[in-house]
């Protein structure tokens, strides 16, 4: 996947940790913000084998949500997709954005593949399970 990085001088980008999901969906998502404007961005790669789709979420302060929906094509190669941009109504900490990864189909019907966050969830000092990562 690329690495998040800010699209022009003065941005900034927070990113939740990258994620992999066994179904092949790898995933990271970051709340973006420069210029007065704050915007969520989500990047992926589909080693799958078939489309997904995606519902990327920026919340923000005030119950201010933006909700886009991406199709995630069935090739091995990273992409990205963001919400638009829109000013911003507080800090970038006042924001998190989600990504959310489904299998096609009908809604109701596909399996949630991976939930990726903008924010970094605490990090467990030991754990009694070999492999296991928090």
């Amino acid at each position: 996947m690329p690495s998040p990085s800010p699209s022009s001088v003065g941005d900034a980008a927070r990113c939740g940790p990258e994620l992999v999901a066994p179904e092949g969906v790898e995933a990271q998502t970051c709340v973006m913000t420069g210029g007065g404007e704050t915007w969520a961005r989500a990047y992926y790669r589909n080693t799958s084998g078939a489309e997904l789709r995606s519902v990327l979420t920026l919340m923000g302060p005030g119950g201010r949500t933006v909700e886009l929906h991406c199709a995630l094509p069935a090739h091995d190669e990273p992409g990205s997709c963001e919400t638009p941009r829109s000013p911003s109504a507080g800090g970038p900490d006042a924001y998190v954005a989600v990504a959310e990864y489904a299998g096609a189909g009908p809604v109701e019907e596909a399996p949630l593949l991976l939930r990726a966050g903008s924010d970094r969830g605490p990090v467990p000092e030991t754990s009694d399970r070999p492999g296991a990562s928090g």
